[in-house]
């Protein structure tokens, strides 16, 4: 029996021993051993952004939100995504004014350069992936395209204003569609 086992008068044998001080630590015994570590904190995020746009041509509605680990590939995130005007260039090149359903991630990256115009005079940013801000590889979807990603874009969420020279606040970007407001919350 167990209770007599831990209530022995006689030392327990070195085998014996190191077998129950495995089993001690494996169950979280004083405060070490696998039970006890914890993960790295995810960071959750959700976003609301009625209006990006800013290259020459198209603009988009992007809503959705989900959690990730800066400094990992863990990403779990989604969302609703609409082409309110026809984009004619970059990854979401043919998504016309009105497509679009949803989104979903595609990778965790840890940074990436943007543009919000892509004028040759806009200055090339960066954006870092940290606990306030969530750069990603998103899949897009088109009504009709099923399962199968109609677009694969980099999108960025941020807390923060991402050009804070331009006038406004630009906390939302999607890759060669431009940046735009939105109301954005990080725990």
């Amino acid at each position: 029996m167990l209770v007599h086992f831990w209530n022995r008068i006689a030392p327990l044998s070195a085998p014996t021993a190191v077998i129950a001080a495995t089993l001690f630590l494996l169950i979280g015994g004083v405060g070490t051993g696998p039970a006890t570590v914890s993960a790295q904190a995810k960071h959750g995020f959700g976003f609301n952004a009625t209006h990006i746009s800013g290259f020459p041509t198209g603009a988009a509605t992007l809503t959705g939100g989900g959690a990730f680990v800066p400094g990992t590939t863990f990403a779990q995130s989604g969302g609703s995504f609409k082409c309110t005007t026809t984009v004619l260039q970059g990854p979401l090149n043919g998504c016309l004014a009105g497509q679009g359903i949803r989104w979903d991630t595609a990778g965790l990256l840890s940074s990436t350069t943007f543009k919000c115009t892509g004028a040759a005079t806009e200055t090339l940013k960066t954006a870092t992936t940290s606990g306030n801000v969530v750069v990603l590889l998103a899949d897009f979807y088109r009504q009709g395209d099923g399962n199968n990603e109609s677009f694969t874009a980099k999108m960025i969420v941020s807390e923060a204003d991402l050009d804070p020279i331009a006038p406004g606040i630009q906390n939302v970007w999607i890759q060669q569609v431009g940046c735009g407001t939105g109301i954005v919350n990080f725990d």
